[in-house]
């Protein structure tokens, strides 16, 4: 007798063309399979599960009715992207998500064919789907473009702004918008509400029974019988009417969990769709485990965890995060202070605003996935005699950019910008570093650019963007744990522009800004032992600059080096225009400026990409040396 039947079918899948002559009801067992695959995995390697939970049935059937990668299948965002990786030839790396040489815990170009387009960031699936649907009619690669988008990547404009587009260019294009009800935080906005008035008149599992006998009754809906299916489903449910003003055919809800379902909807949209359609699925967040299920953010993103009870395996912790302590210091400022307020993009959680938003219903807003708002919306509020906190990752503001120059900066409206995840950032890799805000606002006239050496510091600069009512002014500090000072009580305002000697020394001085503080102090240790005691100063503004403190520096040592955790153009590059303009150089001062190097750094621990951005304890000790001439004396020896 054979054994075939009892080998896991998810055995037999290497590629998705391993899954063509399969039938439903193995379908669904793989389905079932990949579903406790992807919680191993992570659970091993921790990252984002509910995502990928969300989405079994929906990877395996597009991947069983399409042709990838022909056939270009663009995961929004891609924190759900773990099953379909699974299933794309990397199941033998699925354990190597998120590390260093390891999977990329999103799409990517470099890593599989079957990632036609990187994401991290939301909302640019449509655009990317519409961009290779125009290329194919153009002559370009062939095969459909399928775009896969959460509910709340739908509150981001640039979602509307290319099905609009679409709707106006009339492509063959399929989205399917995987609506939950649950992005990273509980969807806001009026978006929200009129998805869930799609569906809310009926009891779901009646609906579920309709919407599965409609979709019987050919198999196809776009002939008659099936769009008069279609029509009393839509009218049942109130639905599709703004996506079809915007130039869709809208097919749904369905059940995003039924196979049969997504099969029979997906073949006959496959057949038959001759213009842009939007498929609306319903799925759950978290789907098939439990702890993930009952999780206030279905298992977003998590630690590693034991899959029997779902506890996640977290290090202890000997210091507060940044982030905590940035949230602490902000709601003691208004409790004093009725004015300051909070606004962040989706994100209430992860940039510490949870407590402040219980505390002060009021005075905290969550504005969605749409980072242009956010910051146009707090200048808005400052214009208004608020005080704004707009807390947003480093890497999410340049999402916003454009207001931030245009709306901000220009109209010198006091806006405060906390800025969480500057440096390099870990697991998250590239697209979640911040690398570039020191720049990008550094370069903007008016603007006060801050970045905390640690917590101490931290809470002295929110004190100081509270009072600050001049003008716009930007705070910025890492993620992880801080070092562990004592954190001031009653933190002092700093004055603007001042930054603060940590030691004395001779011969070369290192200006610090930021975090990389503490490694220039434990360099500092290894060169005293050397016989050589740099002076160190923390400069603590980036604009405008110390320029005292800097020429002081500059006139009592031979050489200067700055450290920062940005990339080239920023916090450096102001000090050298400094001491360019100032003649210093003609004098004969040595100057060096570590920054992140010119190449995007992939995932590993903050510590090995720091390693590889040369910024870490023993390159600062080495860049000391070198700039001395030390190095090339024991070299000569």
């Amino acid at each position: 007798m054979s054994d075939q039947p009892h080998t896991p079918v998810l055995d037999r899948v290497n590629t998705p063309d391993d899954m063509k002559g399969m039938s439903d009801a193995e379908l669904r067992q793989l389905a079932h399979e990949l579903r406790a695959e992807t919680i191993s995995a992570v659970s091993v390697t921790g990252g984002h599960l509910g995502a990928g939970l969300g989405v079994v049935e929906m990877t395996v059937a597009l991947h069983a009715v399409f042709d990838a990668p022909k056939d270009k299948i663009i995961w929004d965002v891609s924190h759900q992207c773990y099953p379909h990786k699974i299933l794309t030839g990397r199941r033998d790396r699925i354990r190597t998500l998120r590390t260093e040489g390891g999977l990329s815990g999103f799409t990517k170009r470099s890593e599989s064919p079957y990632d036609p387009f990187g994401a991290a960031h939301s909302s640019t699936s449509i655009s990317a789907a519409l961009g290779f649907a125009v290329a194919r009619d153009l002559g370009g690669e062939g095969g459909d473009a399928i775009a896969i988008i959460g509910d709340g990547a739908m509150s981001a404009g640039m979602a509307y702004e290319a099905m609009n587009n679409a709707g106006h260019l009339g492509k063959r294009l399929i989205v399917i918008l995987n609506d939950n009800e649950m992005s990273i935080a509980p969807p806001t906005g009026a978006m929200s509400s009129y998805l869930s008035r799609l569906y809310a008149g009926e009891p779901f599992q009646e609906f579920k029974a309709a919407a599965k006998g409609a979709v019987s009754l050919l198999p196809e809906p776009f002939r008659e019988g099936a769009k008069r299916a279609k029509d009393m489903l839509k009218h049942m449910t109130v639905g599709g009417t703004l996506f079809e003003e915007l130039g869709f055919s809208y097919l749904g809800p369905i059940d995003g969990h039924d196979m049969d379902q997504l099969l029979s909807v997906l073949r006959t949209v496959k057949l038959r769709a001759d213009g842009p359609i939007l498929i609306h699925a319903i799925t759950k967040k978290g789907k098939g485990y439990a702890p993930a299920e009952s999780a206030s953010d279905k298992g977003h993103a998590t630690a590693k965890f034991d899959v029997i009870t779902g506890q996640q395996k977290k290090a202890p912790s000997n210091a507060p995060s940044y982030t905590s302590v940035f949230a602490e210091s902000l709601l003691k400022h208004a409790a004093n202070d009725p004015k300051i307020c909070a606004v962040t993009a989706a994100m209430p959680d992860g940039t510490g605003l949870t407590k402040f938003m219980e505390r002060y219903t009021s005075r905290c807003f969550d504005v969605g996935i749409a980072e242009q708002h956010a910051v146009t919306f707090s200048a808005g509020l400052a214009a208004g005699g608020m005080r704004p906190f707009c807390a947003l990752y480093s890497t999410f503001l340049q999402r916003g950019y454009d207001q931030v120059v245009h709306d901000v900066a220009i109209q010198r409206l006091p806006v405060r910008f906390a800025i969480d995840r500057a440096g390099l950032v870990g697991a998250d890799g590239a697209t979640h570093a911040g690398s570039f805000d020191i720049g990008y606002l550094a370069n903007l006239p008016g603007f006060v650019v801050m970045a905390a050496a640690d917590e101490a510091e931290l809470v002295r600069m929110v004190a100081t963007a509270a009072a600050h009512d001049e003008g716009p002014i930007a705070f910025r500090f890492p993620r992880g744990e801080g070092v562990g000072v004592e954190i001031p009580e009653n933190p002092q305002v700093l004055e603007i522009g001042k930054g603060r000697m940590v030691r004395e020394g001779k011969q070369v001085a290192i200006l610090s800004f930021g975090t990389r503080l503490q490694e220039v102090t434990v360099a500092c240790e290894a060169l005293e032992a050397k016989g050589i005691k740099p002076t160190v100063a923390d400069a603590r503004f980036a604009k405008p600059l110390d320029r005292d403190l800097i020429l002081k520096l500059a006139a009592e040592h031979d050489a200067l080096i700055t450290v920062e955790e940005g990339a080239v153009g920023g916090f450096g590059s102001h000090v050298a225009q400094l001491l360019a303009d100032e003649g210093v150089f003609d004098h004969g001062l040595k100057f060096r400026s570590m920054v992140l190097p010119d190449t995007f750094i992939d995932q590993a621990s903050p510590k090995t990409m720091y390693d590889v951005a040369g910024m870490n304890a023993e390159h600062i000790e080495a860049k000391v040396l070198d700039v001395m001439g030390v190095a090339t004396l024991e070299k000569r020896a």
